[in-house]
């Protein structure tokens, strides 16, 4: 099974500059970027190495579009649809998008009502513009855990609301495994409804699950990228059975990319850890794509 792998771009290679990050990613074997914006500057640099785009993530990644202000939601849908039509025209197919209220304190219940009806308008124009929208499983900051978009609960109420394909998951199984949820079925379930999907892994600890459960550590993190019981890892370092995730997609006929999500604290801090850690990921997942 032959796929795209590539990266979203780490702090550290990101400060290099597009052109010696698109540069390295080539020279490292990467195949796509995921990138924060994309214009006619951003495509040339990654045209001129070589570099697909992989993603790009949406100008407002949720905090406005559910807010409860129409006013402000409207312009902030307005913005998200002539982003869509810019990046259609210069032949990217993928945003990426993390549904978090800017009121954190917002239920998912409500949250998901103000989605319901500003959404379809999205959609609708997306899918006119051959653009996928990938929405991040990543369920927010503790405590309340804002995000929606990340169980198979509110996927389900969410592909019913909205059908098209157009509308669909970045799959991440690092976020399944953190929340208890099985990943290889959720796959199983929703696999159609995959636009895109993040290579990141998570490690559960046994011991900090005994101090604490699922519960977030009361007195801190022993690790970065961790809430005390889990911690997230580059794949092959966590509990993610990768070669059945390979098959699961293959199954299903997906032929997008698989991005690299560098967010673990043992490739983190310095240029040459995270250029060893996307490597280190990249390597890995060859095995399988």
């Amino acid at each position: 099974m032959k796929l795209k792998v590539g990266m979203r771009i780490p702090p550290k290679i990101g400060a290099e500059g597009l052109e010696q990050t698109a540069a390295w990613a080539a020279e490292a074997g990467l195949d796509v970027l995921d990138v924060p914006h994309l214009n006619q500057e951003v495509k040339q640099i990654c045209d001129s190495a070589g570099i697909g785009i992989g993603s790009v993530d949406a100008v407002q990644m949720g905090a406005t579009l559910l807010n409860k202000e129409d006013s402000r939601r409207e312009r902030a849908a307005e913005a998200v649809k002539k982003q869509i039509t810019e990046m259609s025209a210069l032949g990217a197919k993928t945003m990426f998008m993390c549904l978090v209220p800017e009121d954190h304190t917002q239920s998912r219940k409500e949250s998901f009502a103000i989605w319901k009806d500003t959404f379809p308008e999205i959609v609708s124009h997306a899918e006119r513009q051959g653009v996928y929208i990938a929405i991040e499983g990543w369920p927010g900051p503790a405590p309340h855990y804002p995000t929606i978009g990340c169980t198979p609960e509110m996927w389900r109420a969410m592909f019913e609301a909205i059908p098209s394909k157009h509308f669909g998951l970045n799959y991440d199984p690092s976020h399944l495994v953190r929340l208890g949820i099985d990943y290889l079925r959720a796959l199983s379930e929703f696999g159609e409804r995959v636009n895109h999907c993040h290579g990141k892994d998570t490690e559960i600890l046994p011991d900090e699950l005994y101090e604490c459960g699922v519960l977030p550590a009361t007195f801190g993190d022993k690790y970065s990228f961790s809430e005390g019981s889990w911690r997230y890892t580059i794949p092959g370092h966590g509990a993610v059975e990768w070669s059945k995730v390979a098959v699961r997609l293959d199954r299903l006929g997906y032929h997008g990319a698989i991005s690299i999500e560098l967010e673990d604290h043992r490739f983190w801090g310095t240029l040459d850890k995270e250029r060893e850690g996307i490597v280190k990921a990249a390597a890995y997942l060859r095995n399988y794509f």
